[in-house]
């Protein structure tokens, strides 16, 4: 299958079918695109054409291709829609992704588009996953799935397996309850296509079973299924009673959306925004960091000022300051990302202590490389072996102090329950800066004797 590539030449044929109505056109050119590539045309198209694509094309593929444009995008069609419009597609997706879309709705339509939804079992699901936090796993998930009771033979497990696989796009499990509902285990297909049919569930089922409770943090969803592999997990309320389950799909989601918040975070953004945002909004989520940058370059500035008379006698020391900031910021981010991508994927092992230890002996060690050739280098250059040793020995220990501050900072805020990507970030470098050049014109002093 070739992969789909928007072009110019098919936006504009697509525009141009749209503004003369050539419906057959327009549904035979888009018959076959997925309807991932038909959000990717919507996405570019103007909200009036946009809305008139959505209308035009069959509420099975459309209920989709709603779930997969941008937000902005979706938001814009969905107020050019009728209730009974909305509700239409609604019927189409699973109540997680209808879920998910009813939340974005203003307030005051929700209860006249819920009320449109023929199917009124599908309409309470949607409403009671309304009702959990969308940051949990109760938000996260679907109510589609397919259960049987322990207490069944397996020729009525088959039966009524069959009637709840209609509704379900994808079986990834089948999961056992009992007769309140509470999670036994899970349905080995080959068990039940193997055994006697007068046989009864609670003999051939497995007992274990991983599951997540409705308040557990989509991250820790994502741990878990990405640790044992899984396709779908149940999830389960405070009783233990069975109430949906979370698909693979939407995790991919939860990891690409945690990655894009933390790559933000890191880059100095503190609100989530995207490249066609508002300038106000943009500024907002940069101005923060880009204020705490401003405040760290005035701090090393006054430190800068205080050893004005060093700095005139020996010229060479201010030329190699922008070095020792610029090394002491890098091996502050080198070591924090470290510590960040082991506490994200939970494979850090040892306490605080022993990875200070670690991360000393690692900065140590490049610290002496690299001073060992910035010796030289200066040595040359200058010919002023007490100066260019001075420089070395700032340089070394501004690498261990920097490496020990990127590996504390993010520990200490995971410890406090703050997301430790903000520790990779201008924190992690203006805090490096700082403290690099008051240790480089401290031990300058001392060592040249000033």
């Amino acid at each position: 299958m070739t992969p789909f590539k928007l072009t110019d030449e098919l936006l504009s044929e697509i525009e141009a079918l749209i503004e003369d109505q050539k419906n057959s056109r327009l549904e035979s050119l888009l018959n076959e695109v997925h309807y991932a590539d038909i959000a990717e045309i919507i996405n570019e198209l103007s909200e009036e054409h946009a809305t008139y694509l959505i209308k035009l094309l069959d509420s099975d593929k459309t209920s989709d291709v709603l779930t997969e444009l941008d937000e902005d995008v979706r938001e814009a069609i969905l107020n050019n829609l009728s209730a009974k419009e909305i509700a239409g597609e609604l019927e189409e997706l699973d109540t997680d992704d209808a879920a998910d879309i009813v939340g974005e709705l203003p307030k005051e339509i929700i209860h006249e588009v819920i009320s449109e939804i023929e199917d009124r079992e599908h309409a309470k699901d949607i409403v009671d996953l309304l009702r959990y936090d969308e940051n949990s796993a109760g938000g996260l998930m679907a109510k589609e799935l397919v259960k049987v009771r322990e207490s069944w033979n397996v020729l009525t497990c088959v039966k009524e397996m069959r009637a709840q696989a209609e509704n379900v796009t994808r079986v990834h499990s089948i999961y056992v309850v009992d007769d309140n509902d509470k999670l036994k285990g899970r349905l080995s297909l080959k068990d039940l296509l193997t055994t006697s049919t007068k046989s009864h569930i609670s003999d051939v089922y497995i007992p274990k079973v991983d599951s997540v409770s409705v308040n557990e943090k989509p991250e820790e969803v994502a741990k878990i299924m990405s640790k044992y592999d899984l396709e779908a997990i149940p999830v389960v309320d405070e009783m233990n009673r069975l109430v949906g389950r979370i698909t693979i799909d939407d995790i991919v989601d939860v990891i690409r959306e945690e990655a894009e918040k933390d790559y933000q975070m890191a880059a100095g953004i503190s609100q989530d925004v995207e490249a066609d945002d508002s300038i106000w909004n943009l500024t907002r989520a940069r101005l923060p960091w880009l204020f705490l940058g401003l405040v760290g370059g005035l701090g090393a500035a006054a430190i800068m000022g205080s050893f004005e008379n060093m700095i005139s006698s020996h010229a060479i020391l201010f030329f190699f300051t922008p070095l020792i900031a610029a090394m002491a910021g890098n091996v502050g981010v080198q070591s924090s990302a470290i510590i960040v991508q082991g506490l994200a994927n939970d494979d850090l092992k040892g306490g605080v202590g022993s990875r200070l230890i670690k991360e000393m002996l690692l900065a140590m060690l490049n610290g002496v490389v690299l001073a060992t050739v910035l010796l030289i280098f200066t040595w040359v250059y200058k010919g002023d072996f007490l100066t260019s040793l001075a420089i070395s020995i700032s340089l070394v220990v501004v690498i261990i102090v920097a490496g020990l501050i990127g590996t504390f900072i993010p520990l200490f805020l995971h410890k406090r329950g703050i997301d430790p990507a903000i520790a990779t970030g201008p924190f992690i470098t203006t805090s490096n800066d700082i403290f690099g050049i008051l240790i480089y014109f401290t031990i300058a002093k001392i060592l040249l004797g000033i």
